[in-house]
């Protein structure tokens, strides 16, 4: 039977063996970032931050630019949205292509904090897009970046507070949005 175009051709046995051997070593790395949302109010700010990361905060961020800087934010949050949109069909290719189980279904001192939101952990598809609205609102609304950013790095470290990344789910989710952000960038400044 033939693979859909999009699979990737790495033979099985040896993504899952580097998975494991990389399992083993980040497993030791996630049990005491997992304990500190044991403690009551960073569980609940992780939690918190986790869920608005979910998209509730970058949509409805993408709704009220236009609201506070008028025509001029139109074109720069189409941009983001389809940015947001390719993001989406990236990630679930990857994820589905990659299949690495999460922290909590590996390792016995992982508890996930909070459901997550797909099975498989990478990569990390709250913190590509934390890295992709961020890089891009430094360009086009500075002044947000400011105060987004603290969010962004919040939800890429709440994925492995909550048990539900590995931190190289979180690299390579920031790596992928970080790529997304500067081609949308590219592509902005050569259609204008």
């Amino acid at each position: 039977m033939n693979s859909p175009w999009w699979k990737l051709h790495v033979p099985a046995g040896r993504l899952e063996s580097g998975f494991s051997r990389l399992d083993a070593f980040e497993g030791r790395l996630c049990i005491p970032c997992n304990e500190f949302a044991r403690i009551r109010p960073v569980g609940l700010y992780f939690t918190a931050v986790s869920r608005l990361g979910d998209g509730i905060a970058w949509y409805a961020m993408l709704a009220v630019l236009p609201l506070v800087y008028g025509f001029s934010a139109v074109l720069p949050t189409l941009a983001m949205g389809l940015t947001a949109l390719v993001g989406v069909l990236l990630y679930k290719v990857l994820k589905a292509t990659l299949v690495r189980e999460r922290p909590f279904a590996s390792h016995m001192g992982v508890e996930p904090v909070t459901p997550p939101l797909d099975r498989h952990s990478f990569p990390s598809g709250h913190t590509m897009h934390a890295v992709a609205f961020t890089v891009q609102l430094a360009v086009y609304f500075p002044q947000v970046a400011w105060i987004m950013l603290p969010f962004a790095v919040s939800v890429a470290l709440s994925r492995v507070i909550l048990g539900l990344h590995y931190p190289t789910d979180v690299m390579a989710g920031a790596a992928v949005g970080w790529g997304l952000a500067q081609t949308s960038l590219l592509l902005a400044a050569a259609l204008i």
